[in-house]
């Protein structure tokens, strides 16, 4: 690992020392709720975002954003779903996985990578309490307990660093107060599916000393077939257990302390592929497809198994005119996740194969040690003037091995990559008239990573890095009392990265360099009808120079790094909500997106059984074909979701309700070239849960289903030159009873 900067390091770390001794650490402020107080007048409730790390009204803020409240977290999660539950909940978002329950790829307005490896590199950000989640696996770490998600799309490179120039997904959680409050929900569904949510918090020492203890447990039992075996529901079963444990310290009415370890144990299982079950010539699923049986003759039972444990200590001190903000984290990642990648058993030259064309056997596992710290210190602005600023620094450091085990090609092979990055930034924004304010930001960042063969092949080092500054302006006018225009240009860099698992493979490692993006975004903010109708919305332009994508399989089954030479995308988003009467609440979102790559002489290999759809794309001679032209993968043009909320009054605490929500992903192309097979067809999935509420909410039981029309949905392929692809989880219907004061 480079040591460059260890004389910043060192000045760094003892300013954080000070920092910590003279202020204590402590959560931000928590958010005003006045959700009571809308409700009661029949209006929509506030929502705070702190899309510029303060909490705002979201309405006064030049941002394109979405919010999960908990409501919909807690209907997304109820069937004990992972964080890619939380794909099409919000216009433009899409989350998918090719690991299970852990290593999840997002994509925002299009942009994001479908590299599998635990190295990988993506564009979206996952936030967790003002700590980024770098790692693919961090990025799994369960929902649960949680304040809110936002989703925030676009460039947020001047506030939140590199590896966001497609936006950020933030997960805030409760926060610890000295207000006593229990919670737990349990819940029984289709599947032996168990779910247990619980929470206490209070005051330990009366305006000194807070605590908060949440916990998650997540628990299906087998039920896939193995049909090369015969053996009935032994695979697909998982145990994912959570938990947060939290500190707040006051000690006096400026300085606190928050003090927040979580961890988390996965027993599960890795994705289940399935050989040859689309077309051929077609994307629709075949006679192959049982969505209950695969036929597995390797694999080891397609186990996934992680343990995540990290610690997050912040400081804050509140001076007249500023407030000082320390953030020290660190988090560890270590498991390891075994598939029968080829999907079905057998190969081509063996006497038996199937279900189809398997073109050779591939049992292979991955398993990954990680450490990753980071440390933040942020001074702000707190007072009411016009003028408001902030200014910080960064660092981040992460080492970790990626070991791949492949069982029909030994030995074993283990890695090394390194990532050490600092930044420096800086916000102004100011009150230019009453109705007109301007916001600008800047940020500076040294990005360096390293690569080594730890033992199993033959040494082949590399080393990229970059720095480069981010910006962003924005200006956000009021034209009337409930409603304002905002325009913004915004530049971001995601760093350069590097892919070493084809090493296992007797290949060499790939390197690809810095991609950047120029956003262009225009909105407008509105409420309406007394406050009772919401609608925001925005148009988009953006281009990337040298984007990163990975071609992923081909004749030759590699996963190697490119730089195409640009793409484009523009499109739109709307979010509305409606409170159609105090009972009844309705909220839709919608996204357009359309996105190309540009690079005429970029070829990527391609599956030896799939159809592609240009055959004049096809480089004659070679299992390659160019890709200029295509979309993003996995960024479907258009995207959106709906919820509905009615309820009946009982009495003077009571009310029966009904919730419902859905989710929509359009047309969408996996991969980088374009075949007749690897892409979807429009996929939608709902739920809904109906129950009753007692004593104003304290206590609830509801039944509850997800995916409640039973769709098949192909969410993902795997180019083993033949037709091979995972899809959904099958409709869960479950009861629950909850309670809280």
């Amino acid at each position: 690992m480079s040591h460059r900067f260890s004389a910043f390091r060192a000045a760094w770390a003892g300013s954080t020392v000070l920092a910590a001794a003279a202020f204590g650490f402590a959560a931000p402020a928590a958010a005003q709720d006045d959700a009571a107080a809308s409700e009661a007048d029949g209006q929509l409730a506030t929502i705070i975002v702190t899309a510029n790390r303060r909490e705002e009204n979201l309405q006064d803020v030049a941002v394109s954003a979405d919010i999960l409240d908990q409501e919909r977290v807690g209907a997304i999660f109820s069937g004990t779903a992972d964080i890619t539950a939380l794909a099409g909940t919000a216009p433009g978002l899409n989350v998918e996985s090719s690991n299970g329950r852990v290593a999840p790829r997002f994509y925002i307005r299009g942009l994001g990578n479908t590299d599998f490896d635990l190295a990988a590199s993506q564009p979206v950000s996952v936030i967790l309490d003002d700590v980024v989640m770098e790692n693919v696996t961090l990025k799994s770490f369960p929902i649960f307990d949680v304040e809110r998600v936002e989703v925030l799309r676009g460039p947020q490179g001047t506030l939140f660093g590199r590896n966001t120039p497609a936006g950020i997904v933030k997960i805030d959680s409760i926060k610890p107060s000295h207000d006593t409050s229990v919670a737990a929900s349990l819940s029984f569904a289709s599947l032996d599916t168990i779910g247990l949510n619980g929470a206490v918090g209070g005051s330990i020492v009366k305006d000194v000393l807070a605590f908060r203890a949440s916990a998650q447990l997540q628990k299906r039992g087998d039920w896939i077939d193995n049909g090369f075996t015969d053996q009935q529901n032994v695979l697909g079963g998982y145990t994912d257990v959570a938990m947060r444990g939290q500190l707040l310290f006051t000690p006096t009415e400026r300085a606190s302390i928050l003090a927040a370890v979580n961890f988390r144990d996965l027993n599960g299982s890795s994705t289940f592929f399935r050989a040859n079950i689309l077309g051929p010539g077609n994307n629709r699923l075949n006679a192959n497809y049982d969505r209950n049986t695969v036929f597995y003759d390797a694999g080891g039972g397609n186990e996934a198994n992680y343990k995540q444990v990290g610690a997050t200590l912040t400081a804050s001190y509140e001076f007249d005119g500023a407030t000082l903000t320390s953030i020290t984290s660190h988090w560890t990642s270590e498991g390891s996740s075994r598939g029968d990648i080829d999907g079905g058993f057998g190969a081509s030259f063996l006497p038996v194969m199937g279900p189809g064309f398997i073109p050779f056997p591939s049992d292979t596992q991955d398993s990954l040690d990680l450490e990753q710290t980071t440390q933040e210190v942020r001074l702000a602005s707190n007072g009411d003037g016009p003028l408001s600023w902030q200014v910080g620094g960064f660092y981040f450091e992460s080492d970790f091995d990626v070991t791949t085990v492949g069982f029909t090609f030994p030995p074993p092979v283990t890695v090394n990559h390194t990532n050490e990055a600092w930044a420096l930034f800086g916000q102004v924004s100011y009150q230019l008239t009453e109705t007109l304010r301007a916001t600008g930001g800047i940020r500076y960042t040294d990005d360096q990573k390293d690569f080594f063969v730890r033992s199993g092949a033959a040494p082949q080092p590399r080393s990229v890095g970059d720095d480069q500054f981010d910006w962003d302006i924005s200006l956000f006018a009021d034209v009337a009392e409930d409603a304002s225009v905002y325009a913004k240009i915004a530049n971001s860099f995601r760093g350069p990265t590097i892919q070493g698992r084809d090493v296992a493979f007797f290949s060499a490692p790939s390197v690809a360099q810095s991609e950047n993006i120029t956003s262009y975004e225009v909105g407008f903010k509105s409420e309406l009808a007394d406050r009772r109708v919401r609608l925001n919305g925005a148009v988009y332009y953006y281009t990337v120079e040298d984007p990163q994508f990975t071609a992923v399989g081909g004749a030759g089954n590699l996963v190697q790094l490119v730089n195409a030479n640009k793409g484009e995308a523009y499109g739109a988003e709307f979010d509305g909500a409606f409170q159609i009467s105090p009972q009844f609440l309705v909220t839709l979102g919608v996204a357009y997106n359309n996105t190309e790559i540009q690079d005429s002489n970029l070829a990527v290999g391609i599956c030896a059984q799939c159809t592609v759809t240009d055959p004049t794309r096809v480089i004659a001679g070679n299992r390659r074909a160019l890709i200029d032209g295509n979309p993003f993968p996995n960024a479907p043009e258009w995207s959106g979701d709906f919820t509905a909320r009615y309820s009946i009054p009982v009495g003077n605490s009571g009310e029966f309700f009904v919730f419902t929500d859905w989710v929509y992903l359009g047309e969408t192309n996996f991969l980088l070239y374009e075949s007749r097979e690897f892409n979807a067809g429009s996929r939608i999935e709902g739920g809904l849960k109906v129950g009753y509420s007692g004593d104003n909410g304290q206590w609830e039981v509801a039944a509850f289903a997800r995916n409640i029309t039973d769709e098949d949905n192909v969410l993902g392929v795997i180019d083993f030159n033949n037709n091979t692809a995972f899809v959904n989880d099958p409709r869960i219907i479950g009861a629950m009873i909850s309670v809280k004061y």
